[in-house]
């Protein structure tokens, strides 16, 4: 059975913002995927995520970093977002965020896979993290944000919704 992606809605923000909220999500696909293509007003800034608007410690992440002179592998429990790179976002070279969240409507906790790529001219990483919500509601908001800082105008971000055809 294919797989089909379907446009749920579309940020592209045309000035600084320190947040992009999904919110009103419909409970009518399998999964969801969210790209990002971002930079930031200030280096360095890491994107959190959470979800419904939930800021308690319920979120988990274990991760994999490679920087094209190490590894590194690490994990964070209890906390109150999940993180979604490793040397955070760039001023002038975009970054590129892959979210799959699996069975988002499900009355299961909630799972998913994150991948990073940040170029620094040579110097870039790669993070990918599988996070973990404990919680049984349905995601019905994504929030993204940067602690104490702004994306720059022109990040976008796309949600999809994803189903069986």
């Amino acid at each position: 059975m294919p797989t089909t992606y379907e446009p749920i809605a579309t940020t592209t923000l045309g000035s600084a913002a320190a947040t992009i909220t999904f919110s009103s999500i419909p409970a009518t696909y399998t999964d969801l995927r969210l790209v990002i293509v971002a930079t930031a007003t200030t280096a360095a800034p890491d994107i959190q995520l959470q979800f419904n608007g939930v800021t308690t410690t319920t979120y988990s992440r274990t991760s994999l970093i490679g920087t094209g002179s190490s590894a590194i592998s690490n994990q964070a429990s209890s906390q109150s977002y999940i993180l979604l790179d490793y040397t955070g976002l760039s001023t002038t070279v975009p970054s590129l965020y892959e979210i799959d969240v699996f069975s988002y409507a499900g009355s299961t906790n909630k799972t998913l896979l994150a991948k990073t790529a940040e170029d620094r001219n040579g110097s870039g990483d790669i993070f990918t993290t599988v996070g973990l919500w404990r919680s049984t509601a349905a995601i019905t908001s994504i929030n993204l944000f940067l602690s104490a800082y702004n994306f720059a105008t022109g990040t976008t971000a796309t949600l999809y919704g994803i189903k069986n055809a």
